[in-house]
């Protein structure tokens, strides 16, 4: 197995596309299986289209499903940080990807994004680890 670990400053993204350093990573290795985790207690993982308006979309979404309020127990940051912390809930914080031949199987308008809510900490790591077959 062969992992590595990305830095992602995501600013005031909610979204942040990782797929063309999921290829990079995956370029040359051959048929296997990419694994992609995010070691943070309030980010996930969506396989999403992007630049269509998909991520507006999905932030419109979140904010129906999971408003930054006062509602949660979990209380400390920012107003509605309890919201970051159920996140990962509804977006995984790993996915698997298949990969042949060097490249990553994604379907025509799909790409991996990183979603983070959290406004207190823009700074994250994703680890990637290729499992060959």
């Amino acid at each position: 197995m062969d992992s590595t670990l990305l830095r992602i400053e995501t600013g005031e993204r909610l979204v942040s596309d990782l797929t063309r350093e999921l290829a990079r990573f995956c370029a040359g290795r051959g048929d296997g299986l990419l694994n992609v985790f995010v070691p943070h207690a309030t980010a996930g993982l969506a396989l999403i289209e992007t630049g269509a308006g998909s991520e507006d979309d999905l932030g419109a979404a979140i904010a129906r499903f999971l408003p930054a309020d006062d509602r949660y127990r979990h209380r400390h940051g920012s107003p509605g940080h309890g919201r970051d912390h159920v996140l990962p809930a509804f977006l995984a914080p790993s996915i698997s990807l298949p990969v042949l031949g060097g490249e990553l199987q994604l379907g025509t308008w799909q790409s991996v994004v990183l979603v983070d809510t959290n406004v207190d900490n823009r700074s994250r790591q994703v680890r990637l680890s290729f499992l060959p077959s």
